[in-house]
């Protein structure tokens, strides 16, 4: 078990973690548009789960859960947000974790993910292609509690549809 997201595996850190689960499948199967709060609160119940925790977009990746796939290869899936922040809010993931859980925590990107990494990138492309976006799009990694990670699986925000304003967030 990862000691640095869950630093302390009793019997209460299992209450914490179960209802950390759930807080953050609340979050992404609920189709109410969440609060910054909520967000964050999803975010911070997610850091608490331990490292290898099967995830939401494992459950995806796997067809226990269904999705609006509009991308799929062997290494990279991409689906719509259900909880869409632009007219076109895609997410793309990579079908395999491989210990990819965000970019900057443990387990982190390593040089070994350069390919993976790449590809996400230029599926995005292809995707935002496809999507029509030919004005212009954004692409969102949120990694670890600070920058509102809620997904412990590494993943890509791809938004378009509308003018972008700056600074984000």
């Amino acid at each position: 078990m990862d000691q640095t997201r869950n630093p302390n595996p009793s019997n209460h850190s299992s209450k914490i973690s179960s209802s950390s689960r759930l807080l953050v499948l609340q979050s992404h199967l609920s189709t109410q548009k969440p609060t910054m709060a909520s967000e964050k609160e999803a975010a911070l119940a997610a850091a608490a789960l331990p490292a290898d925790s099967p995830t939401i977009f494992d459950k995806i990746i796997n067809k226990e859960i269904p999705a609006n796939v509009v991308y799929e290869d062997d290494k990279v899936l991409a689906f719509r947000d259900i909880n869409p922040q632009a007219p076109i809010h895609i997410l793309l993931i990579p079908k395999v974790k491989d210990g990819l859980s965000g970019v900057s925590k443990v387990p982190e990107a390593e040089e070994r993910h350069i390919e993976i990494l790449g590809r996400l990138l230029y599926t995005a492309k292809l995707v935002a292609k496809q999507e029509g976006l030919e004005d212009g799009f954004r692409l969102v990694i949120n990694d670890g509690p600070s920058g509102c990670q809620s997904v412990y699986h590494l993943h890509i925000h791809l938004l378009g549809g509308r003018q972008m304003n700056w600074p984000p967030g």
